[in-house]
C-alpha cells in the first residue's frame, strides 16, 4: 500500500510539472489554466487562403489551421501601424482611450498605458511562465516586465535578418523612400533566417518540462518589408503569371484631400513602382514572403503537435494590420481602407478547458465584426485569470462556441489623432481630419470603388455611423513622440496641427496631389 501511495505521489508530481502534459486542472478534471501559444505575423493582409484576398496566395498551413480553429473573417486592427496596433492589443486599451495613435510614439511614454499591465505581464503576475521571440511589441519598445525570458534578448528582441549587398536591389531608390521598400530572393536556407530562429526558440520551449502553465509568444517578421526570402518561395509564383490587384479608372476622383494625401505622400510610391516596371515583381515578393511566413507557422504548429502540450494549449494566430500593393494607387499601410485595417485572426481552443469544455468549433467561421482588442479579454477568460473591467475589447468566447452567432457592434479604427474608420454590418464609413467622408457598402462594393457619402441616398446610415465616433478622444501626448527619420511623416496631433503652416511646409516635400 505504501508503495502504491508513493507511486501515486510521483505520478501527481510529474503531472504538475508538465511531464505528463497536465496543465493546472480543477476538481472536475477540466483544465483551469491552459497554456497559450501566441503567434503574430507582421504586415499580413488578407492574401491568405482562409481570407481569399488573392487567388494566387499559397498558405497551406494557415489554411489547415483554419479548418481546426475559428476563423474571424471580419477582424480589424485599432490602427493601421505596427506600433499602435500592437501596443493597444497588448494593453487592451484603444487608441482614443489611451492617446497611442502613431508609429512615431514610444507607447511606454504614453501616461495612460504606463498604468496598465500588458497581456504578458498579466499572465506572468497570475502564475504563468512567459517567454517569447521576435516582434511582438514594436521593435525595441519591449515591456521588460512582460517576460521571464526572451530571444534573442529584451534589448534585441528580433534575430538579425539577411540583407543583400547593395540593397535596395530591385526597387530604384527615390527621395524619401523607406529604405526597406525592396524585394528579391536571397541565397540562404530557411534555417538561416531570423524568423526560423524565432520559431526554433519557441519550439525548444515546447520540448521543456514546465512547472507552470506557459504563455509563449512568437513574432514572425515577414511579410514585413523588405521582402527578402529564400528562392524557393519566389519560384512558387512565376513572374509571368502574377495577377495584379484590381484598379478602376477614376477610383480616387471621389476622395477628399486627406485621403489623396495618404495615397501620394512619402514620395508617391505607386508612381515610382509603376515607372520602374516593378509592380508585378513587388506582388511576387509579397506573395513569396507570405508563403514563407506560412511555412514558419506550419513548422511551429507541427512542433506543438509533436509535443506533450498539444492537448492543453490554446493557439492564437493574428496579424497586426493589412497592406495595400497598388489598390487605390496606394502602397503600404497607414490608411483606413478595408484591406489595410482587416487582419488575420484565428483561435483554436482544445477540449477540456474549464471555460470552454467542448473546445472551439472545429473549422468554424464567423462573420461577426471583431477587433484585435478582443484578444486580451478572451485569453483572460479562457485561462481562468481574474477578469478586468477596464479593457476595451469584448471576450470572443461566445463566438468560439457558436461562430454563426450574430453580435452587432461597431468596430472603430483610427489613423493618427483624427482620422476614423467605422465598420458596422456591411458598411464602412471613414471620416478624416479635414471632414471629408467616405461610405461604402462592402456587400455590393468589396473594392471600395464607389463612395456613397455624398449621394444623399444614405444620409441616415452615414449619420448613424458617424455617431459611433468618440467625442472626447484622449489627446496624443507630446512626451511620447520619437525623433523622426527622413522618410517619416509627422503624426497629426490635433486638428489645429493638421491645418498649421508647420505641417504644410513638411508635407510639401511629398508631391501631394491637390
Amino acid at each position: 500500500m505504501q508503495k502504491f501511495i508513493t507511486a501515486l505521489f510521483y505520478f501527481s508530481l510529474l503531472s504538475c510539472f508538465g511531464i505528463l502534459s497536465c496543465s493546472v486542472r480543477d476538481s472536475d478534471t477540466l483544465i483551469a489554466h491552459p497554456n497559450v501559444l501566441f503567434i503574430a505575423i507582421d504586415d499580413l493582409n488578407d492574401w491568405v487562403e482562409p481570407l481569399a484576398g488573392h487567388d494566387q496566395a499559397m498558405t497551406p498551413y494557415l489554411d489547415s489551421f483554419s479548418k481546426q480553429a475559428v476563423n474571424f473573417t471580419k477582424n480589424y486592427c485599432t490602427s493601421p501601424g505596427c506600433n499602435p496596433s500592437r501596443s493597444t492589443l497588448m494593453t487592451g486599451l484603444h487608441t482614443f482611450n489611451s492617446g497611442m495613435y502613431s508609429n512615431y510614439q514610444d507607447w511606454r511614454k504614453v501616461p495612460r498605458l504606463a498604468e496598465v499591465p500588458t497581456l504578458g505581464r498579466y499572465f506572468r503576475d497570475n502564475g504563468y511562465y512567459t517567454a517569447g521571440a521576435g516582434k511582438i511589441f514594436h521593435y525595441q519598445q519591449v515591456d521588460t516586465t512582460c517576460w521571464d525570458e526572451y530571444f534573442p534578448s529584451q534589448l534585441q528582441p528580433m534575430p538579425r535578418n539577411y540583407i543583400p549587398d547593395g540593397a535596395p536591389v530591385n526597387m530604384p531608390k527615390f527621395t524619401y523612400m523607406y529604405n526597406a521598400f525592396d524585394w528579391t530572393s536571397i541565397p540562404i536556407s530557411d534555417e538561416e533566417t531570423g524568423d526560423f530562429k524565432s520559431v526554433n526558440y519557441v519550439s525548444r520551449q515546447l520540448l521543456k518540462d514546465h512547472d507552470k502553465p506557459f504563455f509563449l509568444a512568437c513574432g514572425i517578421y515577414r511579410p514585413h518589408l523588405p521582402w527578402y526570402v529564400p528562392q524557393e518561395y519566389f519560384d512558387r509564383f512565376p513572374l509571368d503569371q502574377i495577377r495584379l490587384p484590381p484598379l478602376m479608372d477614376g477610383d480616387t476622383s471621389d476622395l477628399g484631400h486627406r485621403a489623396r494625401e495618404l495615397i501620394t505622400r512619402g514620395g508617391n510610391y505607386h508612381r515610382h513602382v509603376v515607372e520602374a516596371g516593378q509592380w508585378k515583381q513587388a506582388v511576387q515578393g509579397y506573395l513569396a514572403s507570405v508563403s514563407f511566413a506560412d511555412a514558419m507557422v506550419g513548422r511551429l504548429l507541427q512542433n506543438l503537435e509533436n509535443s506533450q502540450y498539444a492537448e492543453n494549449t490554446i493557439v492564437v494566430i493574428w496579424s497586426d494590420h493589412g497592406w495595400q500593393l497598388g489598390e487605390k494607387m496606394h502602397w503600404r499601410k497607414f490608411a483606413l481602407w478595408e484591406n489595410v485595417i482587416r487582419t488575420v485572426q484565428m483561435i483554436k481552443v482544445p477540449k477540456g478547458i474549464r471555460e470552454l469544455p467542448a473546445g472551439s468549433v472545429t473549422g468554424g467561421t464567423t462573420e461577426s465584426l471583431t477587433s484585435l482588442l478582443d484578444l486580451y479579454p478572451t485569453l483572460v477568460a479562457l485561462c481562468g485569470l481574474p477578469a478586468r473591467e477596464d479593457l476595451d475589447g469584448q471576450s470572443l468566447v461566445p463566438l468560439l462556441s457558436d461562430p454563426e452567432r450574430e453580435i452587432p457592434r461597431p468596430i472603430i479604427t483610427t489613423y493618427d489623432f483624427a482620422d476614423y474608420s467605422v465598420r458596422y454590418e456591411d458598411w464602412h464609413y471613414i471620416k478624416y481630419v479635414d471632414d471629408n467622408e467616405e461610405l461604402y457598402n462592402l456587400e455590393d462594393d468589396p473594392n471600395e470603388w464607389y463612395n456613397l457619402a455624398y449621394s444623399g441616398e444614405f444620409d441616415v446610415i452615414r449619420q448613424k455611423l458617424s455617431d459611433f465616433i468618440p467625442k472626447n478622444a484622449v489627446p496624443l501626448p507630446e512626451e511620447s513622440l520619437i525623433e523622426l527619420q527622413e522618410h517619416h511623416i509627422p503624426p497629426v496631433k490635433s486638428r489645429e496641427y493638421y491645418f498649421s503652416d508647420e505641417r504644410r511646409e513638411w508635407i510639401k516635400r511629398f508631391e501631394i496631389i491637390d
